[in-house]
């Protein structure tokens, strides 16, 4: 029996979410009923209130509605929420949104792409490759692909000699990849990070030779990036951004051709005697896609790039990708730190992250719910000083932040908004 067999209404818990949402809709689109609730209304909720899905803003309710048979829930829900104990008072099968990951897999031929930085990227790349070569996968991704009619979420076919294709990317975060025992599984790179759960670098390579054990077939892993090099096991194949050779990509930087050449690399594996030109012109055609360097429009004559970048060495990267780019424009950083743990563990990498932004605005921490205790004090203002810019603003909130950049931004400037938290508001509110 088809796992998708067992249950016809499920409650998704942190239904905006970028990797719940995906699951409701996934599940609404193989006629089960869905309902769930989430704190703030989103694009998200909208989208599965768009689908049938039926979502309760704010508060979350005291008990589950009559039918439920399948609770889902984001890693990020505390274990005190008020809907997982209901769903435990009345023996409701509870489920993290990597464990449905891991349940759906059983019918799938199961590819994962992880590691620290990329993998939505590198997920996306790799679904189109697949998608020009016939393949016809079923994918989740951490983004949103511009395309896609269901932005995080493409819905293929199992293939009638066997089981379909899963493309999944592995969130690290809580070791969550770990749900998975994927036939392929590629990691772009791995760098500290998640210390709270892992402890220190050790541990993050741990988890990840973990996964790479668990695979069944074969683990790509980026030869340029010294601690995937760490990793062991007579399953690694080694790829490079210099396996691209000429072919020229639409999105910059060093680390996106690493990228594009991972995706080659595993579909080449999978397709071995297939003809290479559509893998090539499905990246050469690749845009980007939600946040990551993500042109999301003009203001006063400046370009605004929103990031996802919220770790010292991919900011750094995406700064030197922006610099190559527009190698005579003004660049102009709005950064919001994400978790004030990461920011304390980080601190010295994080001041030293910022030198090729001209002027740089540091916005308060962006602290995520549940994930602040007491003792991590650390502020942007104390940041900001670490820095020593000759050019740098700090930032109470988002508001001021804004005020400052329309000050600031002027003709053909470059204006890069970056963070994993609600800063992106800003790049949309300005273009």
């Amino acid at each position: 029996m088809s796992f998708l067999d067992e249950f016809t209404h499920l409650y998704a818990v942190g239904a905006g979410g970028i990797g719940i949402s995906a699951v409701a809709k996934f599940s609404l689109a193989n006629g089960k009923r869905v309902s769930g609730c989430d704190l703030v209304v989103s694009d998200q909720t909208n989208a599965v209130l768009a689908l049938g899905g039926e979502i309760t803003i704010g508060q979350s309710p005291t008990e589950l509605p009559t039918g439920v048979d399948l609770v889902v829930y984001s890693e990020a829900v505390p274990i005190t929420d008020v809907v997982l104990i209901s769903a435990k008072k009345r023996s409701i099968k509870t489920l993290g949104h990597f464990e449905f990951f891991g349940e759906l897999a059983n019918n799938y031929f199961v590819i994962c792409v992880t590691g620290t930085h990329g993998k939505s990227t590198t997920t996306a790349m790799l679904a189109e490759c697949l998608i020009a070569l016939g393949m016809d996968p079923t994918v989740f991704v951490g983004s949103v692909v511009p395309g896609w009619k269901l932005g995080n979420l493409r819905i293929g076919k199992v293939q009638n000699e066997g089981k379909g294709i899963l493309l999944i990317e592995g969130d690290e975060y809580k070791r969550k990849m770990l749900s998975l025992r994927p036939a392929i599984t590629l990691i772009t790179n791995i760098e500290a990070d998640h210390l709270e759960i892992y402890g220190d670098l050790s541990g993050v390579v741990a988890g990840f030779q973990q996964l790479a054990e668990q695979t069944t077939s074969v683990v790509f892993v980026n030869k340029d990036d010294v601690h995937s090099a760490q990793l062991s096991g007579n399953r690694l194949v080694e790829y490079s951004a210099s396996d691209l050779g000429e072919l020229k990509l639409l999105v910059p930087g060093i680390f996106n051709r690493a990228n594009a050449a991972g995706a080659r690399a595993v579909v080449n594996w999978l397709s071995a005697d297939s003809d290479r030109t559509n893998i090539d012109i499905a990246l050469q055609n690749y845009r980007g896609i939600w946040r990551r360097f993500e042109v999301v429009g003009e203001f006063k004559g400046a370009t605004v790039i929103s990031d996802y970048a919220h770790h010292p060495t991919a900011i750094k990267a995406t700064l030197k990708a922006v610099r190559e780019f527009y190698p005579d424009r003004r660049i102009v950083l709005l950064f919001e730190p994400h978790q004030h743990r990461r920011t304390m563990d980080f601190f010295e990498e994080f001041s030293k992250s910022f030198d090729l932004a001209d002027e740089l605005v540091l916005s308060e921490i962006y602290g995520v719910t549940g994930r602040t205790t007491a003792t991590e004090t650390v502020s942007s203002k104390q940041l900001l000083e670490a820095t020593n810019h000759p050019h740098g603003h700090y930032a109470l909130n988002l508001e001021v932040a804004e005020a400052l950049l329309r000050q600031i931004i002027l003709p053909k400037d470059v204006l890069l908004v970056m963070g994993a938290g609600d800063v992106d508001q800003v790049a949309r509110r300005l273009v």
